[in-house]
């Protein structure tokens, strides 16, 4: 067995899928006999700790790009390590509502930052956010989902308003660093793992 082989089945065994599990990314790799495959399993392994992020944190906001990206092996995956790290069912309810808010809301203020007509900011949304207004996970904590779903969905505006508000509530620029750290290394793995 190759060495790429070895280390496509140690990382779907993290993640509870069968050793002989395959898709068309995992077959190219292993065909192609990438290196990369390795540094995809030490990146996806470091998903799971933070020197500024609980591991319930850490598994809550990869469950909410898991969700943002419809990845159900990763979606089924993180809700577990979640529920290991202690995370209550009504939490990990706000990781996946964060992710399909986060996701409205991307489109919308992205449509706003995009065409930059004053006009479409004098409109009222009318759009409902009250999981935002006292959510579960605290404040702060929902607004590091937040910024970590915006930043994989690309809206610059909410990125900025979020990082804002998480800063100002009192957490530090590590903890947002590492949220969007651990929102990218979710979406990179989920092009390999699904």
């Amino acid at each position: 067995m190759s060495e790429v082989t070895e280390t496509i089945q140690e990382l779907l065994a993290v993640v509870g899928l069968d050793a002989d599990y395959r898709n068309e990314s995992l077959i190219l790799l292993e065909k192609g006999n990438s290196r990369y495959v390795r540094d995809l399993k030490l990146n996806f392994s470091s998903t799971f700790t933070s020197g500024h992020l609980t591991d319930k944190e850490c598994a809550l906001i990869a469950l909410s790009i898991a969700v943002n990206n419809n990845n159900k092996v990763l979606t089924d995956f993180f809700e577990k390590l979640a529920v290991t790290k202690e995370a209550t069912a009504e939490e990990v309810a706000e990781a996946v509502g964060c992710a399909s808010l986060l996701a409205l809301n991307n489109v919308f203020y992205r449509f706003r930052h995009f065409t930059g007509k004053e006009k479409y900011t004098q409109i009222p949304a009318r759009v409902r956010m009250q999981i935002m207004s006292s959510p579960v996970t605290g404040k702060e904590f929902f607004e590091l989902m937040s910024i970590a779903v915006s930043a994989v969905n690309g809206c610059e505006m909410c990125v900025n308003a979020h990082e804002k508000s998480i800063l100002a509530l009192g957490a530090t620029e590590e903890r947002v660093f590492d949220a969007v750290r651990i929102a990218s290394i979710v979406t990179s793995a989920g092009k390999v793992i699904y």
